[in-house]
């Protein structure tokens, strides 16, 4: 197991390790899933293919922006008249700091989503901030937001458990 490791799956319960190998095998001769080879080929992204992502990047930020407003009409006080003791209040308050912590990390993906529209309508979508590769196709179509292809994402995840 320990040459998995070493070979750069860093994770065995990743996705990218269970579609590549199988459990009980090692790691096979230029396997190595820290390659970026499906960026390397990949095709620049037509006018098309970058409409496309623009529409879903926006309804994202609509939805992340609808989640925000509901918050605040839904979730922003506590009555105390519905809340008969102490139990009930502390319930309630935690599940409301859990909402505004959640509100909290949409705030973060509101900020990368308008990034990834900025940098459709200049021209730089789907380029790896980190190596300027093109970052792959698939990786754009689950998480249209992102910034680094999937070996630099995959380096800072390792260095970000290596610092603690």
């Amino acid at each position: 197991m320990s040459e998995m490791f070493t070979r750069g799956c860093h994770d065995s319960t990743s996705p990218l390790w269970y579609a590549a190998f199988s459990l009980d095998q090692p790691l096979a001769q230029g396997n190595d899933v820290s390659t970026n080879s499906a960026a390397a080929t990949a095709k620049p992204l037509t006018k098309k293919e970058l409409q496309k992502f623009k529409e879903l990047l926006e309804e994202k930020r609509r939805a992340v922006v609808d989640r925000a407003r509901q918050t605040l009409t839904e979730n922003m006080m506590l009555d105390p008249s519905d809340l008969p003791d102490e139990m009930d209040l502390a319930s309630a308050e935690y599940t409301q700091s859990f909402e505004f912590r959640l509100r909290g990390r949409d705030k973060s993906l509101l900020s990368k989503l308008d990034l990834a529209i900025k940098k459709i309508d200049d021209g730089t979508f789907g380029n790896c901030e980190s190596c300027d590769e093109p970052i792959g196709k698939k990786r754009l179509e689950a998480r249209p937001e992102t910034s680094l292809c999937i070996r630099c994402k995959e380096d800072q995840e390792r260095e970000e458990r290596t610092l603690g």
